[in-house]
C-alpha cells in the first residue's frame, strides 16, 4: 500500500471525438439504420420477384391451356395433333393412348428449308411426363432429363391423354436479371442509405460532442485549488429548451454556475483562514517569546526557586519552545498556500543530504544513519534552504517514530529524468489505515510508530514536505510495512550549474 501527494496536476489529454468510432451512438444508430434499410430493401425485393414470378408463371400457364386447346380440338385436318403455329422453340407434346405414349419437341430448323419443326422426344423425358398425375385444370413444374425445367399440364381427349409442357427457360433468364438488378439497386439503396444516415447522425449528434468536449475541458481545470476562473460554458446554441439535448446543454451551464458558485465560496473561505492562521501564528510569536523569557528570568533567581517550581519552568520552557515550533510551522504553511516564493536554482541534492544526515546524527546518536549517494552530483531545480528543510523533516520523522537502533538509510537517485530522494528505515512500519493520511495536517502515527516521550512533533512535518514538494512541481509518496517504510520525494531535475 502507498500513499502519495502529487505535484500540480496536469490537464490530461483526451482524443478527439469521433461520432462513428467503435462502441458510440452514433455507430449503432447509423448500422440499425443500415440493417432497417437492408431488410426493407431484401424484403421488396423478394415480393416483386415473386410477384413477377407469378405473372410470368400466370403467361405461361394461360399458353398452356390454348396449346391444349389446340392439341385436343379438331381442326381442318381432324383430331387435334401437334402443331407449330403459335408456339413457343421447345414446346414438348407428348400423347399417351392406352398402354403407348410418344412425343415430340418442337426446335428450330433454320439452317434447312422449314423455319421449325417436331422432333421426337427421348423416351426419359416420355416416361417422366407420363408418369405425372395431373387433373385436366392443374399445373406443375418439371426438370426433364436434358432438356431443362418446363411448365407441364395435361387433358384427356377421348382415349388419349396429351401432355404439354413450355419451357421455363426465357423466365429463368428474365428472374436472374430481375433478381441482380434487384439486388443492384437495394446495394445503391443500402448504401445511400447509409451515407444519409451518417450525415444525419453526425449532424444531430454534434451537440453532444459540443456538450462532451466542454465537460472535458471543465474535467481538466485545477478545480482542488479553489481559485478558478473563466470555467467554460456549453455554447448558446446548444442550450435551447425545446430539444432533448439543449436542455441536457442548458442543465450542464446551471451545474457549472452552481459549481463556480461553490469554488469561489471555498476559496474566498479559505483565504480568510490562511489569513486568520497567519494573523494568528504571527501574534503569537510575542507572547510566546514574553513566556520563554520570563520563565528563564525567574530561573535565574536560584534562592527564591524551589525543586517544584524549577521542574514547573522547565516545562513552560519546553513547550514554548514547542509552541513556537508549532507556531512557525503554521506560518510557514500559511505562506506556502497563498502562493510561496521560491528561490528556484540549480540545487546539489548530494550536499543537502549530507548535511541534514550530519545533523540527524547529532540529533539521534541512538540510530543509526546510513547513506547511498551516486558518483556524481545529482542537481534539482529548487530552493536550497526548502529543499533542506524537507529532508530534515523527514530525518526528523523517521528519529521521533522509530525505536533506538533503528537504521535510516538515505539515497539519492535519478529515474526517468526526475531527482529521486529516498528515506527507508526498519522502523516498526505506518499502518495502512494511516498511510493515506501522513502528508495531512496534525496528522500523527504514534498508533504504529514509536513516539517519544517529551517529543516536540507537532503533526505538521510530513504536511510541510508534501506542500514545499508540490510548490516545486514534485511528488512525495509513502510505502510501509513492518520493518520496511519508505518515503520518496521525486523533484524536477537540473543540469549541473557550469563552472565559472
Amino acid at each position: 500500500m502507498s500513499s502519495s501527494v502529487p505535484a500540480t496536476p496536469q490537464p490530461s489529454v483526451t482524443p478527439p471525438v469521433r461520432p462513428l468510432a467503435k462502441g458510440t451512438l452514433g455507430r449503432r444508430l447509423v448500422v440499425r439504420v443500415a440493417v432497417l434499410v437492408a431488410v426493407v430493401a431484401i424484403g421488396l425485393s423478394t415480393v416483386v420477384a415473386l410477384a413477377a414470378y407469378n405473372i410470368q408463371i400466370s403467361q405461361i400457364d394461360n399458353r398452356l391451356g390454348l396449346a391444349l386447346n389446340r392439341q385436343t380440338r379438331p381442326d381442318d385436318g381432324g383430331r387435334g395433333g401437334p402443331s407449330p403455329g403459335g408456339q413457343v422453340i421447345g414446346t414438348i407434346t407428348a400423347v399417351q393412348t392406352g398402354g403407348t405414349a410418344s412425343g415430340v419437341i418442337l426446335v428450330d430448323k433454320s439452317s434447312t428449308s422449314a423455319p421449325v419443326g417436331f422432333e421426337t422426344l427421348s423416351t426419359d423425358a416420355v416416361s417422366q411426363l407420363t408418369a405425372l398425375t395431373l387433373t385436366d385444370s392443374s399445373r406443375t413444374t418439371v426438370q426433364l432429363t436434358g432438356y431443362g425445367l418446363y411448365r407441364v399440364a395435361a387433358a384427356t381427349d377421348g382415349t388419349n391423354r396429351v401432355i404439354v409442357g413450355i419451357p421455363l427457360n426465357e423466365v429463368a433468364s428474365a428472374m436472374t436479371s430481375l433478381l441482380l438488378f434487384e439486388a443492384l439497386l437495394a446495394g445503391v439503396v443500402i448504401i445511400g442509405a447509409v451515407v444519409v444516415a451518417r450525415s444525419v447522425v453526425v449532424n444531430s449528434l454534434a451537440p453532444l460532442n459540443r456538450l462532451a468536449a466542454t465537460a472535458t475541458t471543465v474535467s481538466n481545470l485545477p478545480l482542488e485549488s479553489g481559485e478558478v476562473e473563466g470555467i467554460v460554458r456549453v455554447p448558446q446554441r446548444d442550450t435551447d429548451p425545446v430539444s432533448e439535448v439543449g436542455r441536457v446543454g442548458l442543465a450542464f451551464n446551471h451545474m457549472l454556475d452552481n459549481v463556480e458558485g461553490a469554488l469561489a465560496a471555498r476559496h474566498a473561505s479559505e483565504v480568510k483562514l490562511r489569513q486568520f492562521v497567519a494573523d494568528a501564528s504571527h501574534e503569537l510569536r510575542n507572547p510566546l517569546a514574553a513566556i520563554r523569557g520570563y520563565a528563564e528570568l525567574t530561573r535565574r533567581e536560584r534562592d527564591q526557586v524551589s525543586d517544584t517550581m524549577s521542574h514547573a519552568l522547565t516545562r513552560i520552557e519546553s513547550e514554548s519552545d514547542r509552541m513556537s515550533t508549532l507556531v512557525e510551522d503554521l506560518l510557514l504553511l500559511a505562506r506556502l498556500d497563498s502562493g510561496p516564493a521560491l528561490d528556484v536554482r540549480a540545487t546539489d541534492l548530494t550536499e543537502i543530504v549530507l548535511n541534514a544526515t550530519s545533523d540527524a546524527r547529532v540529533a539521534g546518536p541512538d540510530h543509526t544513519w546510513t547513506l547511498s549517494l551516486p558518483d556524481e552530483p545529482v542537481y534539482a531545480l529548487g530552493d536550497r534552504y526548502r529543499l533542506h528543510q524537507v529532508l530534515a523533516n523527514l530525518l526528523a520523522n523517521a528519529r521521533t517514530h522509530t525505536p533506538a537502533g533503528t537504521t535510516v538509510r538515505t539515497a539519492v537517485t535519478v529515474d526517468d529524468g526526475r531527482a529521486v530522494l529516498t528515506v527507508t528505515d526498519n522502523g516498526p512500519g505506518i499502518s495502512p489505515e494511516l498511510q493515506s493520511q501522513v502528508f495531512e495536517r496534525f496528522t500523527r502515527a504514534d498508533s504504529s510508530r514509536v513516539r517519544k516521550q517529551g517529543g516536540s512533533s507537532t503533526g505538521l512535518g510530513l504536511a510541510i514536505v508534501a506542500a514545499v514538494v508540490a510548490a516545486h512541481r514534485g511528488t512525495a509518496s509513502v510505502q510501509s510495512e513492518p520493518g520496511h517504510t519508505v518515503f520518496t520525494v521525486t523533484l524536477p531535475i537540473a543540469p549541473a550549474p557550469s563552472a565559472g
